[in-house]
């Protein structure tokens, strides 16, 4: 198989979620003048992108255990071309929402089904090398989103910024065609319908480590919601920065995650992604708890905050990339259904725990430290808890099931 063109594909796949969320919300404003609506109408069409993801992570995943990966795959990228071209010339908000989330349903194909494929061809320490690239990759993403929404949405207005995304959704398309063979054979595939999906997604959540890897991979990703929500409040508000430079400072953490991403993906065949795994929750746990007690001792700094939160970064980069790898190893035969499970778990606890860091209000940074401690904790307790972590070996190797129906 072409590894360099196979991981080309699959980096522009991981590139639609974060260019479609972050790169149009400097345009907000004049959204809200032009369609004639205030803040919270134009977040709705964030919000309905993100509940088409997540519908979109449910469905096409198992379809794509029944179907093949590639023709599920092809659909959803032009389908979300076509969808996100329709944005640009929407002539009322109501249609715009719509189309948003038509957009993030069938964007949905690229990140479930992308890691289907990585489980289907790739097992253990090279399975976690190649979404550790991933993760590298896709980290330059909501570095540049914002700042080419700007210049896009400076030139020719928020329309222009769908356009351009488009433009990124028919090039995703066109590497699928090219990079992306059918991993998934015929012989390997489901036969059966809804029933048989619900269960085969009981069977894959029978497995107590893959749970236990699964859940810390969604309370990794609920710190960096916890993150992104509250670290305007945080940057701008709690440690006086401007909005240039705290821009600039939450784009240092996306950098640090991504590099550590890349150096997890060099040493995992050497040291084993259970070890970076606990490595990374390790820095997550420490940093935020650290954090989390400076700010309850008004204590908080610039010197001080920044380096603890590239530390939390950095630790967040080891366990996306190795605790999905490692879930995925444990169900090979039916690598749709878990990709799908990952994906619905970590948007649902995002959509939960996002709102909650602002609770306090915007000048103390306790709940976000909070919520990024707890979010932690969990990722760890997950992982001890399902006995994953009690040493390197303490998971045996997922047996190879017929996860196929019965006919």
């Amino acid at each position: 198989m072409r590894f360099p063109l196979l991981t080309a594909a699959l980096a522009l796949l991981s590139f639609v979620g974060p260019l479609s969320t972050d790169m149009y919300l400097p345009a907000f404003p004049r959204m809200a003048e032009e369609l004639g609506t205030d803040a919270s109408g134009v977040q709705l069409t964030l919000t309905a992108f993100l509940i088409g993801m997540t519908v979109g992570h449910l469905v096409l995943g198992p379809l794509s255990d029944r179907c093949g990966r590639r023709g599920p795959l092809l659909a959803g990228a032009a389908v979300c071309t076509v969808g996100t071209a329709l944005c640009a010339v929407a002539p009322s908000l109501g249609w715009l929402v719509a189309l948003r989330f038509v957009a993030g349903f069938s964007g949905a194909a690229g990140v479930v089904i992308s890691r289907a494929v990585i489980a289907d061809r790739l097992q253990g320490a090279a399975s976690a090398r190649l979404f550790g690239v991933l993760m590298t990759l896709a980290g330059i993403a909501p570095v540049l989103a914002p700042l080419a929404g700007g210049a896009v949405i400076g030139a020719s207005g928020w329309r222009g910024v769908f356009w351009v995304l488009a433009g990124v959704s028919l090039l995703v398309t066109l590497a699928v065609v090219i990079g992306v063979p059918e991993s998934l054979p015929p012989e390997r595939r489901h036969r059966g319908g809804p029933r048989q999906v619900a269960a085969t997604a009981r069977e894959v959540l029978s497995d107590r480590a893959y749970v236990g890897y699964t859940l810390t991979f969604t309370f990794g990703f609920g710190m960096l919601f916890c993150y992104v929500a509250g670290s305007p409040f945080l940057l701008q508000n709690v440690l006086g920065m401007a909005v240039g430079t705290s821009s600039v400072a939450f784009s240092g953490g996306a950098v640090v995650a991504a590099l550590s991403s890349a150096v997890g993906a060099r040493l995992v065949r050497r040291v084993g992604p259970e070890v970076l795994l606990r490595g990374g929750l390790t820095a997550m746990l420490a940093g935020s708890c650290v954090l989390l007690a400076l700010a309850l001792g008004g204590l908080l700094s610039v010197a001080v905050c920044l380096p603890l939160l590239a530390v939390v970064c950095g630790g967040f980069g080891l366990v996306v990339a190795n605790s999905a790898a490692l879930a995925l190893s444990r169900v090979p035969g039916a690598s749709g259904v878990g990709s799908a499970l990952l994906g619905t778990a970590q948007s649902a606890l995002g959509a939960v725990v996002a709102p909650l860091v602002g609770l306090g209000g915007e000048h103390t940074a306790v709940p976000l430290f909070c919520g990024m401690a707890l979010c932690s904790g969990g990722a760890v307790l997950a992982l001890f808890g399902c006995g994953c972590a009690v040493t390197d070996r303490a998971v045996p190797r997922a047996p190879r099931r017929d996860w196929r129906a019965r006919r």
